[in-house]
């Protein structure tokens, strides 16, 4: 079991940034993947990043978005700078204790967070 819960979530104007937060609690994830997933009105959820050794990200977000962790405060952080107005949408993290390749499947993960909103104003 892991308890999740995203922080950091807001109203930026364009070309802004956030940096949300992703704590966990009840187990320790520093051998586990983390996701970070959005979804807006009207869409899919959609693979943002996610990390276990190093990270990997989306062509939309890749160079604009970056995902790290610290472990001793089992904490995983998505620093969002060069903000647009498309990266609108409520944001999630998710836990896979199931190791080994790093999937963009949201199916995969067992765990999420309640979800925190980030919107982007042009």
């Amino acid at each position: 079991q892991v308890q999740l819960v995203e922080s950091g979530g807001g109203l930026v104007q364009a070309g802004g940034s956030l940096r949300l937060s992703c704590a966990a609690s009840a187990r320790k994830i520093s051998s586990d993947t983390v996701g970070w997933f959005r979804q807006a009105l009207g869409k899919e959820r959609e693979f943002v990043a996610a990390i276990r050794w190093t990270g990997y990200y989306a062509d939309s977000v890749r160079g604009r978005f970056t995902i790290s962790r610290d472990d001793a405060k089992n904490t995983v952080y998505l620093q969002m700078n060069s903000l647009k107005s498309e990266d609108t949408a409520v944001y999630y993290c998710a836990v896979d204790l199931n190791g080994g390749s790093i999937t963009r499947s949201a199916s995969r993960y067992e765990y999420w967070g309640q979800g925190t909103q980030v919107t982007v104003s042009s």
